[in-house]
């Protein structure tokens, strides 16, 4: 029988990213983590990620203070598989975030020690089993980097078997954006599906002309991500409408209720979700009833390849090159551009104990004291290119 969740630890990372990081609105040279381990009575853990993006998190003495006041008594002495089934009735005051980003570890976590307690995959308990890999898109966060390097970057992406690529725009100067394209078509396969992301830079008249001007240019678009305000829903609805050959993609930045009611206001072509298991899960139900595709966005290490594998409308998982690997034993598989089920116990992420020795930082480190980037961090994929 699953034994119940009796401890936990947390472990505070902070190192430099091997590239700048960002959109048209923010941008991340450095990586805030911390991993969330809970761990039940006969030791069986499940593993979560609490990230920021653009500031340090406290100190790993904090972090572990506010959990244990905040987060932890709910979890205590509780199944993981109970929690993750529950449904609550969040009200006034009680419908509230923790002090700390530790909602989608939680998530992760508990579906971690419930899938291992069972001895199955995760996107096997997620009703997977229909598919064993789901189409990757290499997306560069690149609005930051020069145009050399976002050059670099797609081709090795593209020689490593991906067909799909999502890029930054929404600079004040169009012609930047396009500048940006042309050096895509350049560095990719002729064939290539190509994706751009604006972060919400336009609105919605101006989103619709600059579509327009692009598809007249010759690219073909196959989604456009978060052109306008997220609750613009009446401008994303007229750019559903107006734009016959390219998806609007949205939702990334809404809830699960934001989510529900994006697609309910008919808002979108297609739902962008993350890394919260049981949201995930819930508007991808939604969305299979609706007939509205869903795609997988950035999640921490990719863990949000299982729901993918285990819904039906996704067709896409996002992957960006970030330098994660190093932290865990072993990461999921990438082959010709499609991600491969994998079929260890859980998520299949387990902390890497000699990155945990070395790269462990309890407390906070000032910016120009975090060093270089640790030694065998950059992604495996583009390793492999070396």
């Amino acid at each position: 029988m699953p034994m119940p969740i009796a401890s936990f630890r947390i472990t505070r990372y902070q190192f430099r990213r091997h590239r700048p990081i960002g959109d048209s609105q923010v941008r991340a040279d450095e990586v805030n983590v911390a991993a969330l381990e809970l761990i039940a009575e006969d030791g069986t853990v499940g593993l979560g990620f609490m990230q920021s993006l653009f500031f340090p998190l406290p100190s790993a003495e904090e972090l572990t203070r506010v959990f244990a006041a905040e987060v932890f008594p709910a979890l205590e002495g509780q199944q993981a598989g109970a929690l993750v089934h529950r449904v609550s009735r969040p009200r006034g005051g009680k419908q509230r975030a923790a002090s700390i980003p530790a909602y989608e570890a939680v998530q992760v976590a508990l579906w971690d020690m419930f899938a291992k307690q069972l001895g199955m995959p995760l996107y096997k308990l997620l009703g997977g089993g229909h598919k064993d890999r789901v189409r990757a898109y290499a997306s560069g966060l690149d609005f930051h980097l020069s145009d050399h390097e976002f050059t670099e970057l797609f081709g090795a992406a593209d020689a490593q078997g991906f067909s799909a690529f999502k890029i930054k725009v929404g600079h004040p100067d169009f012609e930047w954006d396009l500048n940006r394209l042309a050096l895509l078509k350049k560095a990719v396969r002729p064939d290539a599906e190509i994706m751009i992301d604006a972060n919400e830079a336009w609105g919605a008249k101006e989103a619709l002309v600059k579509i327009n001007a692009i598809e007249a240019l010759g690219y073909r678009l196959t989604w456009v991500e978060d052109p306008i305000l997220r609750s613009d829903f009446r401008g994303l609805k007229m750019l559903c409408e107006a734009t016959a050959n390219t998806l609007i993609n949205s939702g990334e930045y809404l809830d699960a209720s934001g989510k529900r009611a994006l697609m309910a206001a008919g808002a979108t072509d297609m739902v962008n979700v993350h890394g919260q298991i049981t949201d995930v899960m819930h508007v991808g139900w939604l969305a299979a009833e609706l007939g509205v595709p869903v795609s997988l966005g950035n999640t921490f290490l990719e863990v949000g390849l299982h729901p993918a594998l285990a819904l039906p409308e996704v067709e896409w998982v996002e992957y960006s090159f970030q330098n994660f690997d190093h932290l865990v034993d072993e990461t999921f598989e990438i082959r010709d551009g499609f991600f491969v089920a994998p079929e260890r116990p859980g998520h299949g992420l387990v902390l890497n104990e000699a990155t945990r020795a070395e790269w462990a930082r309890p407390e906070i480190v000032a910016t120009d004291a975090i060093g270089p980037v640790p030694p065998g961090s950059e992604p495996k994929i583009l390793a492999a290119l070396a």
